[in-house]
């Protein structure tokens, strides 16, 4: 890679359904076994954002509406747009169809080219490593857009306990613009881990080639399960905060910075312990982050939304070092370096 080199940010843009669900309905749809009082203190929901029955709340219009809002937001032409890595979730309006094909059409980037990438939670985190080093390694693509909507918040059964920790599933849509030589707002050092020995343990039971819908178990319809709830949470308990702290002091390192230069932790939402845990262990205030607690969990969406709120809210200033962590089933870990201005 050309150390002359930088890729920057050009902008964001965000697309949130204007429904709600609030802890008090996520408590209903549970029967009881978990208190509104639970779902707020501890799952971390006051309220999150789920789509309604309208076109434009699908997941590849919700992640086309994003860019379109990237676009007004930074007064970009789409014409100038020379690859589209979209970030859009499996979980969409026709299965396989190519939702960067659909945004390209959408937003009128006659020049991109594009092409879905899937990551779960982690994707717009390893999207932007992606287009990073594209946008170095190719002499002729000086723009991309990394954009996707969102809303698996459809493929929860919150009578099933297994998957509590998935109850913050919400939907909403995000873009962000990257170009070569931007020369501020600097996507520097990035640091992925995966584990692929709990793959099959956490995602969709029925519906694809090895367990197929019959009218049987067509009642299923597609919901997210834990096929091995144990031998997930083990790894998880055993390996999960290591990782992610190596994931952030490795991506840190390769930006020549250290922890104690980090003034904004863009974080997906997660349970609130596990938030303020980590907060405390990188020595950071709630003042240095927001709690997606009125949003839920946007999956892959979450660091786009975070920055932009952070950015709103005067979190983020010209200077500030901003630091994108994620995880997501499969499982994956992710954190990527922004000095901002």
């Amino acid at each position: 890679m050309d150390s002359k080199v930088n890729v920057g940010i050009v902008g964001l843009g965000v697309y949130l359904p204007e429904k709600r669900m609030t802890a008090k309905e996520i408590s209903e749809a549970t029967g009881g076994n978990w208190s509104e009082e639970a779902v707020i203190n501890k799952l971390g929901i006051v309220e999150k954002r789920v789509p309604s029955d309208q076109p434009c709340d699908g997941t590849q219009e919700m992640g086309a509406l994003a860019a379109l809002d990237c676009l007004k937001n930074t007064g970009v032409d789409p014409l100038e747009i020379d690859a589209i890595l979209c970030i859009t979730e499996e979980w969409k309006e026709y299965p396989l169809t190519t939702s960067a094909c659909y945004v390209q059409d959408r937003i009128g980037a006659w020049n991109a080219w594009g092409i879905d990438v899937q990551n779960r939670c982690c994707t717009c985190v390893s999207a932007m490593k992606m287009a990073k080093d594209l946008l170095i390694a190719d002499d002729e693509c000086n723009t991309v857009l990394v954009c996707g909507g969102y809303r698996n918040c459809d493929l929860i059964d919150f009578t099933d306990n297994n998957v509590s920790f998935m109850f913050n599933l919400a939907a909403g849509g995000g873009a962000i613009l990257l170009k070569k030589n931007y020369g501020k707002n600097l996507l520097l050092g990035t640091h992925l881990m995966s584990d692929g020995s709990i793959v099959w343990t956490a995602g969709g039971a029925v519906g694809g080639i090895a367990n197929p819908l019959t009218p049987e178990n067509v009642g299923e319809n597609f919901k997210l399960r834990l096929m091995d709830a144990p031998k997930m949470k083990a790894l998880l308990n055993e390996k999960s905060t290591p990782n992610w702290y190596h994931c952030i002091d490795e991506a840190l390192r390769k930006s020549g910075k250290t922890r104690a230069d980090i003034d904004y932790l863009d974080i997906l939402h997660i349970k609130r312990s596990g938030h303020l845990g980590m907060l405390k262990d990188l020595g950071l205030s709630e003042d240095q982050t927001i709690y997606l607690e009125n949003y839920g969990h946007v999956g892959q969406i979450d660091q786009i939304l975070s920055l932009k709120l952070a950015l709103e809210q005067g979190k983020v200033k010209d200077g500030d070092v901003a630091v994108m962590i994620a995880a997501g089933i499969g499982y994956t870990w992710a954190a990527n370096v922004i000095q901002w201005g």
